[in-house]
């Protein structure tokens, strides 16, 4: 395969599905997901793609999804989950899934395909969130998960500098699913033309891997006009 890899987890619907598309001119996109029949329909419309269908909770079945995986020049993090409620309100079970999901599965992944970026001097791309710069009220859980993912990835910058780069992409309100589920627990009315479009968010990923082998774009924030 004379293309480079691309494994984009989270990829059958969203910022993870316009990421998918952004790259599939240039790369062979593994596309993330759990549900093998949205994931078929990513990989049908792209140019040069698989399934990667897997829980990225359970460890084996992630390591046995990467076998035979020697080079991955591109890594972007794009699963997860989102909770509304104050800390009052909040179970531990609820913080456990939010941090299984949005913390430990990120790191699991990025350690077993740490040789293959290696090999590639790859890059990393985490699509964190607004909400793991600034905190905001009623979002105790998902925010200390995204600040758990900011940390992980300047960690990961330092520990890995000069062998593989590392991104961190933190969007405002983006018109997906997901903003559409949490408006309607915060009693809102979801108006997607107010919040950034997939695609804006999937043509910064672009530029981080675009950007020159030499050069780290540590962070980029996006907010709507």
């Amino acid at each position: 395969m004379n293309r480079p890899v691309a494994l984009v987890t989270g990829a059958s619907r969203g910022i993870g599905r316009a990421v998918a598309q952004a790259l599939s001119p240039t790369h062979h996109v593994l596309v993330g997901g759990r549900d093998a029949d949205q994931v078929g329909e990513v990989v049908r419309s792209l140019a040069s793609a698989e399934p990667f269908v897997v829980d990225l909770t359970d460890e084996p079945a992630v390591r046995a999804a990467l076998a035979g995986v020697e080079r991955m020049d591109v890594l972007v993090h794009s699963a997860g989950l989102v909770a509304f409620g104050s800390l009052a309100d909040s179970t531990t079970r609820e913080w456990r899934e939010l941090l299984e999901v949005n913390v430990i599965a990120p790191v699991t992944l990025t350690r077993l395909l740490l040789p293959a970026l290696r090999a590639a001097h790859g890059l990393v791309v985490f699509i964190n969130s607004g909400a793991g710069l600034v905190t905001y009220r009623g979002f105790s859980a998902y925010s200390a998960s995204k600040y758990a993912l900011t940390g992980l990835a300047d960690a990961l910058r330092l520990d890995e500098r000069g062998r593989v780069r590392v991104t961190s992409i933190h969007p405002g309100r983006v018109a997906t699913d997901m903003q559409a589920q949490l408006s309607a627990l915060q009693g809102m009315p979801y108006v997607p033309d107010a919040h950034l479009d997939p695609a804006e968010v999937a043509r910064a990923v672009r530029v981080a891997v675009d950007a020159p082998p030499n050069t780290s774009l540590d962070s980029i924030r996006i907010n709507p006009v």
